[in-house]
């Protein structure tokens, strides 16, 4: 033994950070606590680790081995956080598909990760059916069927996912293996060229589930998580392992409740019958449960609610705290597992007043332990912590996807220098807080000046008249590009407001010199709808296409 290196003891157990170990604390803790689909199923934690066994032994059965890849279709479901666990325990990769994708996407995203076998929902069986002849590697098809009558189709099943379950013993002897294996894979829902396919070992994501709780669990701030919350996703199971709090509230032993495919009033239900009070979703989806009238009449002073994949505005922020909702914000992306940081408020702050509170509250937010953030200017050097200093936010942190599959080139723009580049334009202030401006790829530079798309949205989502917004930059003759606005306004407002409203609207954040003169934007269009892509957010590229 030296005084730089531990030697190893032959008989020593090395602990694999595998993802089996993150089932073990429930079962002490609280294995009579509920996971719960909807009114259909309503189980305990023992069921559930008899489940993943079953599902573990039916995979087996079906030639099943370790390195082979399982997909899954399906709705946010039980089932799926039984996937979500079996499939990498085995020592299978874990695909998750993004049912939003086109038909074309969903081809290509099963052939480039080689599926060997897909879990689809019958509810999903014409988008794998309509791309069945393309199949290269797929050898097995699980069909979940939630209905009892057989539907029709003329793919061929190897199996009904509960009849197997059914059918399969208890228990299973879950192996050790190096950590490093990779657990799981899905693709980024990009809005230019193929789905870019990321993937994590079970050493990332038990790091992650843990970053998840130093993030939301050790500090005193108005964020709260343990195990005596009631916890259900908004974020669909296929987007990012629904932002990797499954894997987090199940080693808390948390109630869990699975919405599946549901309308915002009917989610609003299911809340308040179950006691929900952790949740987390994208800002779009947030202003639609706001906008449900049986909001009005809840009670939702229990409620913690966080958001990310888009920027919190700071008005739904103080609309939801003005119900009793703790909404606060988040930042991370498909290739950092997701999390980065948390809107955590610091102790002095928890007294504030809510319009004071609300600017940190929207904000990207601290970056949680092992998380370390640096914003870099054009020549790859780290800018002033200063609040007002901007360049390109880059990371590390030991959950970073370490490329994406089969992609050497994109795998190498993305880890330039050592730091994961996350295209995303900010600032830190000197408290620590990260602030996104802008994507790389948004920001409108006009007669040489740069103008920010996330300012003019956040400006003009301020209006009142205003339900959704986004702005885009289109080319321009004498100025090279101009920002253009869509508006999809309140249905009370239609008819009784005009582009030039919103025009003098812009102005006056001008006037106040928050706004340069040069970023008022020519054109303003009031639509019906705002395009977007398969996880809401706003797809700009065809917005450009209708309006270049």
């Amino acid at each position: 033994m030296t005084k730089l290196e531990i030697e190893r003891t032959p008989s020593a157990y090395f602990y694999p950070l595998l993802i089996k170990n993150l089932l073990r604390p429930p079962l002490i803790y609280s294995p009579h606590q509920e996971i719960i689909y909807r009114n259909r199923m309503r189980y305990d934690y023992l069921t559930f680790e008899k489940r993943v066994a079953r599902l573990a032994n039916s995979l087996k059965k079906l030639d099943v081995r370790k390195g082979d890849t399982v997909a899954v279709m399906d709705w946010d479901s039980h089932r799926f956080l039984e996937c979500f666990f079996a499939i990498p325990m085995t020592g299978a990769v874990l695909h998750t598909i993004n049912v939003r994708f086109s038909p074309e996407e969903i081809i290509y995203t099963i052939n480039h990760a080689e599926d060997d076998v897909i879990i689809v929902n019958a509810d999903f069986l014409p988008k794998l059916e309509a791309v069945k002849n393309q199949f290269t590697t797929v050898k097995k098809i699980i069909l979940i069927n939630e209905t009892g009558a057989l539907p029709e189709t003329s793919l061929k099943m190897d199996g009904e996912y509960e009849d197997l379950l059914a059918e399969s013993q208890i228990e299973y002897d879950f192996p050790d293996f190096n950590e490093n294996t990779i657990a799981t894979i899905f693709y980024t829902a990009g809005t230019t060229g193929w789905p870019k396919g990321v993937y994590f070992s079970h050493r990332q994501i038990v790091l992650h589930t843990y970053g998840l709780m130093s993030g939301l669990c050790a500090y005193k701030s108005q964020v709260s998580l343990d195990s005596g919350d009631v916890y259900m996703p908004l974020t669909p199971m296929f987007r990012i392992h629904s932002w990797g709090l499954p894997y987090l509230c199940t080693l808390l032993g948390t109630k869990q409740v699975y919405p599946g495919h549901a309308e915002p009033e009917t989610i609003l239900k299911l809340i308040e019958k179950e006691g929900v009070t952790f949740s987390h979703c994208v800002s779009t989806v947030m202003h639609m449960l706001m906008q449900c009238p049986v909001v009005k009449d809840m009670d939702l002073s229990r409620l913690k609610i966080m958001i990310a994949g888009s920027s919190l505005p700071k008005d739904l922020c103080k609309e939801a705290m003005d119900l009793g909702i703790n909404l606060f914000s988040s930042y991370g992306m498909s290739e950092t597992c997701p999390l980065l940081t948390v809107a955590n408020l610091k102790p002095h702050m928890l007294d504030w007043d809510l319009d004071k509170q609300v600017e940190i509250r929207s904000c990207a937010g601290l970056p949680v332990p092992l998380v370390q953030l640096e914003v870099i200017d054009w020549e790859g050097m780290p800018v002033p912590h200063d609040g007002k200093s901007t360049g390109e936010i880059v990371a590390r942190t030991p959950w970073l996807t370490q490329g994406y599959i089969k992609d050497p080139e994109g795998s190498e723009m993305l880890w330039k220098n050592g730091w994961l580049h996350t295209g995303d334009i900010g600032n830190i202030d000197p408290e620590g807080y990260l602030q996104v401006t802008d994507r790389l790829k948004d920001i409108i530079k006009t007669g040489g000046e740069w103008i920010s798309v996330l300012k003019l949205e956040e400006i003009i989502i301020r209006h009142e008249a205003v339900m959704d917004a986004a702005v885009v930059g289109v080319p321009d003759k004498k100025w090279g590009e101009r920002p253009l606005v869509l508006l999809v306004l309140k249905d009370e407002y239609k008819g009784k407001v005009e582009e030039k409203d919103f025009k003098d609207f812009y102005k006056k954040f001008a006037d106040a010199g928050i706004l340069p003169r040069y970023g008022i934007p020519d054109r303003v269009v009031i639509v019906d709808h705002i395009a977007k892509s398969r996880v809401g957010k706003i797809d700009k590229k065809i917005i450009r296409e209708q309006f270049d």
